[in-house]
């Protein structure tokens, strides 16, 4: 087992880690920018290091600073997290050549499933479904042509995108080329990798992702799956687990094409597949891999009796796979809401600020992952992402009237959060039936009187 564990990374799951390594008897440390000196990661990480100014890119994206608190540190291995560098070959390839662990797969795959156009070929060549597509297109004018050629609508996707950033649906032809310079420049600010290809639009399906984990001894399994249709511009609002839709034989048959999939390619670490579900006729088509852990991972930890992150450092040290992980069966149903500093009746504005009193549910049931306080000041440099609520009960009906409960209890003054928003969600009769999409909340935003996006 490692002895110190570098956390290149911030807020909630910075601290998720850490927690994680206490548990482990593993001594961990933090890096910070000026503007997180607050942050309670920093304050209970057995050793903190301060990399650079507020700015992402001055900080939490600088390799040099990290590798650079790793050496004066000691640290023996480099937790990513997820965000920033967890999905960066470059940076886990550098950790490979200077001996410290990457938790996380190897350099080779994350560039082989890191990569959306590679990863999709990839699943092709396994005998995982996907979409009519094509590869990456050197400029608009040729992916016009294959966009005709597939037939609208078409969703334009870059390469190196994630989170919903370096995508676009088209619709209609006249408003390709707009539309693939503007996924294409998003794409190069975000992640400095403006390539694009294009995927055949599924209208109006569920977004369906499978948790899986290998290890260096031959063992791959899948926990389940998490639905994460409720999308608003393709930033996940709330994910559950299991999934509403699928019934026994399709989530087998998913169950089976993801483990097949990381069995092929020797994956060794956490990671998710994501897929694209139709529920009329039951097909599911390969989206991308997520070569590291998701925010949404712990409604997978609630519903299978597992800890993710214990795993991850567990298998880096190349240890096998928990027997209790591997015999885990689903029980219950596990609800999560992502909890972020922004006005749901001002078009979602960012709302950072000082928090006031902050007040978190707590019950049977109720679990909050979260990094700040009454007296923290949210900056406004990163994610707006505060908190996770996960509530988790015996049925699905039971979890939802949990969550409704859990919601009104939360309190936080100060700034504005997603709360009400996501309280009016739950309590909808197309979720409570399950009958959502990841159009649902875009279509019920221009629903709403006097609240259309902009």
């Amino acid at each position: 087992m490692f002895k110190r564990v570098l956390v290149a990374n911030r807020g909630e799951i910075a601290l998720r880690i850490i927690r994680a390594c206490r548990e482990l008897d593993v001594q961990s440390i933090a890096v910070y920018s000026e503007a997180d000196v607050d942050s309670m990661h920093v304050q209970l990480a057995d050793e903190a290091v301060c990399i650079g100014p507020a700015s992402s890119k001055e900080s939490y994206l600088k390799m040099d600073r990290i590798f650079a608190a790793a050496e004066i540190t000691g640290a023996d291995a480099i937790h990513p997290g997820y965000g920033f560098l967890a999905e960066n070959a470059r940076f886990a390839e550098i950790c490979e050549s200077s001996c410290i662990t990457f938790i996380g797969p190897s350099a080779k795959v994350i560039t082989l499933m890191g990569d959306k156009a590679t990863a999709r070929a990839t699943a092709l060549a396994y005998g995982v479904p996907v979409t009519p597509g094509s590869d990456i297109l050197p400029d608009a004018e040729t992916a016009l042509a294959k966009a005709r050629e597939i037939g609208f609508p078409v969703m334009i996707k870059a390469t190196a995108g994630g989170g919903g950033r370096g995508m676009r649906p088209c619709f209609q032809e006249e408003h390709f080329i707009a539309l693939f310079h503007a996924a294409s420049s998003e794409a190069i600010v975000c992640f400095g990798n403006g390539s694009c290809y294009l995927e055949k639009l599924v209208l109006n399906p569920h977004h369906v992702e499978f948790q899986i984990l290998g290890d260096a001894h031959g063992n791959f399994v899948h926990l389940g799956e998490r639905d994460c249709s409720m999308q608003r511009r393709n930033q996940k609002v709330i994910e559950e687990c299991p999934s509403p839709l699928l019934s026994p034989q399709l989530r087998a048959r998913m169950g089976e094409a993801s483990v097949n999939l990381i069995r092929q390619i020797n994956y060794q670490n956490a990671g998710t597949i994501e897929y694209l579900v139709d529920g009329p006729g039951e097909n599911f088509y390969f989206m991308e891999m997520n070569t590291r852990i998701q925010v949404e991972h712990p409604v997978t930890e609630e519903v299978m009796g597992c800890e993710l992150i214990k795993e991850q450092i567990r298998i880096a040290a190349g240890e096998s796979i928990s027997d209790h992980v591997l015999q885990a069966t689903p029980r219950g149903h596990s609800i999560e809401c992502r909890i972020n500093a922004e006005d749901p009746y001002n078009h979602f504005a960012p709302s950072p600020g000082t928090i006031d009193l902050w007040y978190a549910p707590g019950g049977k049931g109720v679990r909050v992952d979260t990094h700040v306080y009454s007296g923290y000041t949210v900056p406004p440099h990163y994610d707006s992402m505060i908190a996770k609520l996960i509530v988790t009960a015996s049925t699905r009906e039971i979890a939802i009237a949990r969550m409704k409960r859990a919601l009104g209890e939360f309190t936080v003054r100060g700034i504005k959060t997603t709360i009400p928003f996501q309280l009016e969600i739950i309590s909808h009769p197309d979720f409570i039936r399950g009958t959502y999409d990841i159009g649902w909340v875009a279509r019920f935003l221009q629903e709403r009187p006097g609240d259309q996006e902009i």
